[in-house]
């Protein structure tokens, strides 16, 4: 699929694909409804352009402006998300975008000027995992517009290009010509270089993930502070980007801090930055949306069975065995009529096998440094009111088989 707005660089691109033979699955225009009347005029244009390629036409449309907030980003967001659906309903495996070295160029200046870091100095990415291509990205404008004069092809001039209201186009018309002008001749090339560096190097460094990180969300704070600066900065970054999608309004200050809360030798604490939650628990640091979490839903629960916790964590397993196996939990058979699966409770205590006294659970979260986030969703097997099991600290006393009676309940987590 190509997405094609009306404008040189898009129309080129759409043109370039089909001249070199590419199979296209159709044209993509999203009408941000941002010009009036030239917003429709530019989508009668490509359609136009699709129908006489004979090519199908697909179309989005939305009030961007009425959205409030940054007009370019929510401008942005919305037609991400119309290319998004565009390949989730199989309609095409691959979108590509015609941004093209200028683009470049403005994007690492831009990021430059906000303090950006190394993965954002890598750009505008030349294909993306979600099915992003930009065939152009090496191409200059000037490049564009004499291919596109060459073969007598029209395209669509956007009004709010020359808009200096907009923080890219000051760039584009002030800042990059007179940095050309004053200082390097050949900025706009040395900034697309850098960018391809840039981008080289942290596809390098994604692919080196440490032991014990692979989970992006949650990992040790110690194993965190032994790593090398550099390496635990980008494992911050890529718990954050994977709990909110992106690194959006995600600065310096932000990693350094969740750094600093690692290395701290004891105790807990969080912290809320833009679009995620950190929260720090013993030695475990997690990284979230700030959002209510999935409950563990008190069910009743049936021999055999299975039953799902919450959050994708893991699954418990109910069966009777005839003679007592490994396994969680061996528990008397005459249990399996009346229990019930459900989440810890404040207050919930109970006598664990071995153990001489009851103990709250509170009180055992502590002594095993279990992170307060796992706590909510912690599995308990109650009956008739009473604990006869909770996820690692096993079956209460009262409650377990006998080594030598059998059949027995067996409770067990694959």
């Amino acid at each position: 699929m190509v997405a094609v707005s009306g404008g040189p660089d898009s129309v080129c691109l759409l043109h370039a694909l089909r001249e070199i033979g590419v199979k296209l699955a159709g044209v993509a225009h999203f009408n941000h409804k941002l010009r009036g009347d030239a917003s429709e005029e530019d989508e009668r244009f490509v359609a136009g352009m699709a129908s006489k390629l004979e090519l199908p036409f697909f179309r989005a449309e939305a009030d961007v402006r009425s959205a409030g907030g940054n007009l370019e980003q929510t401008a942005r967001r919305a037609r991400l998300t119309f290319f998004r659906a565009l390949m989730r309903d199989k309609a095409s495996d691959k979108v590509a975008l015609g941004h093209i070295k200028d683009d470049q160029a403005e994007t690492v200046l831009f990021r430059i000027l906000r303090g950006s870091g190394l993965a954002g100095l890598a750009g505008i990415h030349p294909v993306t995992a979600e099915g992003f291509i930009r065939p152009l990205i090496q191409i200059t404008r000037a490049e564009v517009l004499d291919y596109l004069r060459t073969r007598n092809i029209e395209w669509r001039e956007d009004s709010t290009n020359r808009d200096l209201g907009f923080a890219r186009n000051r760039i584009r018309h002030e800042l990059l010509p007179a940095l050309a002008r004053d200082w390097n001749p050949q900025i706009g090339a040395s900034l697309a270089h850098l960018a391809d560096l840039a981008f080289e190097e942290e596809k390098w460094w994604a692919a080196q993930t440490p032991a014990g990180f692979e989970n992006a969300s949650e990992f040790r704070c110690d194993k965190l502070t032994e790593l090398p600066r550099a390496i635990a900065r980008r494992i911050v970054r890529r718990a954050i980007a994977s709990a909110k999608g992106d690194l959006r309004r995600i600065e310096f200050d932000h990693i350094e801090r969740i750094l600093d809360l690692a290395a701290q030798p004891e105790g807990h604490g969080r912290l809320r930055l833009p679009g995620v939650d950190v929260t720090r628990s013993f030695d475990w640091m997690r990284v979230e949306r700030p959002a209510v979490r999935d409950l563990l839903e008190p069910v009743n629960i049936t021999v055999p069975g299975t039953y799902a916790l919450p959050g994708g964590i893991g699954e418990i397993r109910f069966q009777i065995d005839e003679i007592p196996g490994p396994g969680c939990a061996n528990l008397k058979l005459e249990l399996a009529v009346r229990m019930k699966l459900r989440a810890w409770r404040p207050g919930d205590h109970y006598r664990p096998v071995g153990k001489s006294r009851d103990h709250k659970l509170r009180e055992m979260f502590q002594s095993a440094r279990i992170p307060s986030w796992r706590r909510a969703v912690w599995p308990i097997v109650e009956s008739d009111g009473n604990i006869v099991w909770a996820k690692e600290f096993g079956a209460a006393e009262e409650y377990a088989a006998d080594r030598d009676r059998a059949p027995v309940l067996r409770i067990w987590e694959p």
